[in-house]
């Protein structure tokens, strides 16, 4: 155990997701358990630059655990960007006497996090919260589990509309660079095709599977769209070529958008959340830095920021295939 480290701050930062007070919460009790004093820092690493500090303590994080978003807030930091930005930010660490981050993001947070550690030599700890399920290292990231959810919710409802009047619509879900929200959530909800950036179907074949569909027998279909996907400019543009190359659907587009990152996060996320919280605060005692909390074959694990940064998680190929045979 690190006899030194006697004060942690914890942050937010990039887009929020669900589960992300879960981890705070568990980051500052996991302190108080360990006789640490903890800090909450708002509005992730500008609140950093800015020294926008809060103490906190095992009841300041009440009453959190079923929220959605972040009680931190999180932002976007052009400063942090810039060297001076970042020693300001180090200067605001240390006139607070704090020894150690907990910082929960995405990839760009770990680059800045790791950029940082790099400078200044500061312990910082991460943990992964992004609905995207995007960081290598591990199985599952906080808040993913509860978008999925979102989305399923959500194309189940659509697909009632979609019955009822013989209709085709594409939903579009939130993932840029991948396909996990997109492909997950079209086998759970039954979609008939699933666009993801990872495979470009393109169009014709996706026409020749929409037509197989209707002499099958279908009446109606749902689309998972990935907001990366590369078929077409964008979801509108797709539906009009659709419109223009299949007849006998009546062909509507739903983008559900920020809706996915909102809401109370689910069990799982809350549980995986309050494991990665208590999990790195042991790492930061046992004086390890410039790490990401990780979950593989539901056990925790210690991933170096490099390589949560550099590589990007595959799409599992089997679940491809699931998709393909149970959409005929």
């Amino acid at each position: 155990m690190t006899k030194n480290l006697k004060k942690i701050a914890v942050l937010t930062s990039g887009g929020d997701a669900p589960g992300m007070n879960a981890a705070i919460r568990a980051v500052v009790r996991s302190c108080a358990y360990h006789n640490l004093e903890s800090v909450g820092v708002f509005r992730g690493f500008q609140g950093l630059v800015e020294g926008d500090f809060k103490a906190l303590d095992a009841r300041s994080v009440k009453n959190i655990i079923n929220r959605g978003g972040t009680v931190l807030k999180t932002a976007r930091s052009k400063d942090f960007f810039l060297k001076e930005g970042r020693q300001k930010a180090f200067d605001h660490l240390k006139e607070q006497q704090i020894d150690a981050l907990v910082v929960i993001g995405g990839d760009g947070s770990f680059t800045g996090a790791s950029i940082f550690i790099n400078e200044f030599d500061f312990p910082i700890v991460g943990l992964p919260g992004t609905i995207d399920n995007d960081i290598s290292g591990t199985d599952f990231t906080i808040g993913y589990d509860t978008a999925l959810n979102t989305v399923v919710e959500a194309i189940d409802k659509i697909r009632d509309t979609a019955n009822s009047h013989n209709r085709l619509f594409l939903v579009e879900v939130m993932g840029r660079d991948a396909g996990h929200i997109a492909l997950n959530s079209g086998i759970g909800a039954g979609a008939e095709e699933i666009l993801i950036p990872e495979e470009d179907m393109g169009k014709d074949r996706l026409i020749e599977s929409l037509q197989r569909s209707k002499k099958s027998g279908k009446t109606s279909s749902i689309i998972v769209v990935s907001e990366g996907d590369q078929i077409g400019k964008n979801i509108f543009e797709l539906a009009e070529f659709i419109k223009n190359n299949l007849e006998g659907y009546d062909v509507r587009v739903t983008v559900l958008g920020h809706i996915q990152r909102g809401g109370s996060p689910s069990c799982y996320d809350r549980v995986l959340a309050s494991r990665m919280g208590v999990a790195a605060v042991d790492a930061l005692l046992e004086g390890k830095r410039d790490i990401m909390i990780g979950v593989q074959h539901n056990k925790m694990v210690q991933v170096p920021f490099e390589e949560a940064i550099k590589h990007q998680p595959k799409i599992d190929l089997e679940l491809l295939r699931v998709a393909d045979i149970t959409s005929i």
